[in-house]
């Protein structure tokens, strides 16, 4: 089983795959990103594949072709140069963004021979429902059907293909100038049939449909420029195009520990990533989703008057309960168990949503000049709550099952979208709410600076009446709730340098053992720096944490601190929104900017 490190993603803005440096999809969940799989061997051995090498032994390079999540690996072998290119195919869109909202849901794959000669070895092994299903397998005069459960797959080749019982099996030779296209088309049993097309061109249309989004958005110049490119695509392919939602990872239950059992599944649209995303496509050039975000979560939501909390994560289309439950059959990603699908995170109450969404209201509010009677009664309903609620405990930004408390980080969300609710009253239609959001907004500021601050640990922390440090506190000056230069937030930075931080790397909390290092946790670092002058240190952890990306530029949710490996679901749409909002706050800090003031109105 490769390392999570090893693998590239594939989208299609519906769904996505996962590719190995030895040309193995072994992750594809059609026909979107939370659908069972039909490849899984990511989380187990009987899980599936479909692998395409040369015979013999070969060493491997890699690239995506520039602008584009499409896939480009070269086999360099004894005999000759084999290049593989593999992507999800993509239509152009209908809105102008250059990627189309009707994906074919096909998974393209073609080889060249682009020096001597290489003989083709390729295997699919399909197994639906998370390898549950062992399918049946029949040559049709279309191709190779493969169908198990709702799925039914098609395999197209225009080379001879054989089926071997489960396994459908390809060798053969190509000489410098040949290639090879195989498409593999999915379709619920029930849909319509499969029409035959022509691989080669919907490869150039796939690539083409990425380059003009990648085109339309390229307003960010910044210093890291090419990584904060690179996270801008990755949010786009984890951004669920039929709804606007935005999936956390492409992944379920890749462990936060090797071998332990905090294995969770983030293919799922939170209100804290959506939000989050879109400011950091803001950041990136890229706003012409945020009216769209807006309307599903108000579509999503519904009326949050009178409920027992808001709901903070959805189904890619919307869906509500996502109860979690084990694939007792998988033995994980070496050895992680268990795998879980769904997520029982959906029933927590957890406050800091409501700031969230609000902020990236306040952030895009240029963006959303004619933003519709729902989301506008959804901003002023998330700000009541606020308002209401501010003084409960809650479960927190980290989800945590062990009960709830006050966490700093949740009345400081609640702070903010109070505050952001005064500046966009008129917006909003919500002036006559303004003095007693501003009240409440007074309270909660007044009850963070006298509950918040320990004075044994000289530090903010992470709940009322806790010493533990606690990583998310770094939102205070990020948010504009203190100056980056004030003693206070001066003193938690060092504190959680001291007593978090371990070659740039930032664990969470106090006492989190071997736990590995949350990547966004560095970027935040990296912001607060930078917002306190201390712009070389803010660099010097970047350039450390972007590092640890792997040869594409992806990250996952940790880096394990004991080897540096990468751990958690992949790639981590949380870990690309802080790479960005990050060197967007050092390019700020650098043009002699007060990024606080311009990114949340501070003082305004």
């Amino acid at each position: 089983m490769a390392a999570i490190s090893d693998y590239a993603l594939l989208g299609d803005c519906q769904g996505a795959a996962l590719v190995s440096s030895d040309g193995s999809v072994d992750w594809w969940c059609p026909p979107r990103f939370d659908a069972p799989s039909v490849f899984a061997r990511l989380l187990g051995t009987t899980g599936g594949y479909w692998s395409i090498r040369p015979r013999g032994p070969y060493t491997t390079t890699r690239r995506y072709l520039d602008g584009t999540m499409v896939l480009r690996t070269e086999f360099h072998t004894p005999g000759g140069v084999l290049r593989l290119t593999d992507a999800l195919a993509l239509g152009f869109g209908e809105r102008g963004h250059g990627i189309g909202f009707a994906s074919p849901h096909i998974l393209l794959r073609q080889v060249d021979a682009v020096a001597g000669t290489v003989e083709v070895a390729i295997e699919v092994v399909a197994r639906p429902e998370y390898g549950r299903t062992s399918p049946s397998i029949a040559e049709t005069p279309l191709g190779i059907e493969i169908s198990g459960g709702t799925d039914r797959l098609v395999l197209t080749s225009d080379r001879g293909l054989t089926v071997d019982g489960p396994v459908v099996t390809g060798r053969f030779t190509l000489a410098e100038g040949d290639s090879a296209v195989l498409a593999l088309h999915h379709r619920r049993a029930a849909d319509q049939q499969i029409v035959p097309l022509d691989g080669r061109a919907v490869l150039r249309e796939t690539i083409a449909a990425w380059q003009s989004w990648d085109r339309i958005h390229q307003g960010y110049q910044g210093p890291y420029r090419e990584q904060v490119r690179r996270s801008a695509l990755v949010l786009q392919a984890l951004t669920y195009q039929p709804t606007g939602a935005v999936i956390a990872a492409a992944t379920t239950s890749l462990p936060e520990e090797v071998g332990g059992a905090a294995n969770w599944d983030y293919r799922f649209a939170w209100l804290r990533d959506g939000s989050f995303t879109l400011k950091a496509l803001w950041v990136a050039a890229c706003p012409d989703e945020a009216r769209r975000f807006f309307d599903w979560i108000a579509a999503s939501m519904g009326s949050v008057r009178g409920a027992d909390h808001v709901p903070i994560m959805f189904g890619a289309a919307g869906e509500r309960d996502l109860t979690e439950h084990a694939l007792e059959h998988l033995e994980g990603h070496r050895g992680s168990r268990p795998v879980r699908i769904g997520n029982d995170a959906w029933q927590q109450k957890q406050l800091d949503v409501l700031g969230e969404v609000l902020e990236c209201a306040w952030a895009l509010r240029d963006q959303m000049a004619d933003l519709s009677p729902a989301a506008a009664e959804l901003l002023r309903s998330l700000a009541d709550r606020a308002a209401d609620t501010w003084r409960q405990p809650d479960a927190g930004i980290w989800e945590g099952r062990e009960g709830e408390r006050h966490y700093l980080t949740s009345k400081l969300a609640c702070w903010v979208a109070l505050d952001r609710a005064v500046k966009l009253a008129r917006e909003i239609d919500a002036e006559a709410a303004v003095p007693r959001w501003s009240k409440a907004r007074d309270e909660v500021r007044a009850a963070i600076l006298n509950e918040g601050w320990n004075p044994s640990s000289g530090a903010f922390t992470g709940a009322f009446g806790s010493d533990h440090l606690d990583a998310s506190v770094l939102g205070m000056p990020i948010l504009g709730f203190l100056p980056g230069d004030d003693e206070r937030v001066l003193a938690t930075v060092r504190a959680i340098e001291r007593d978090l931080t371990r070659d740039g790397l930032v664990q969470r909390w106090t006492g989190a053992g071997d736990e590995g290092a949350f990547i966004t946790c560095s970027y935040w670092l990296v912001e607060a720096l930078a917002l306190a002058g201390r712009i070389d240190a803010a660099r010097q952890i970047f350039d450390s944490v972007t590092a640890r990306a792997n040869d594409l530029g992806l990250l996952s949710e940790e880096i394990d601190r004991s080897d540096g490996s990468q751990i958690g679901n992949f790639p981590q749409a949380l870990s690309h929104i802080g790479l960005i909002n990050a060197a967007w706050v050092i390019d700020q800090v650098e043009a002699g900017v007060r990024s606080r003031s311009v990114r949340t109105g501070a003082g305004g």
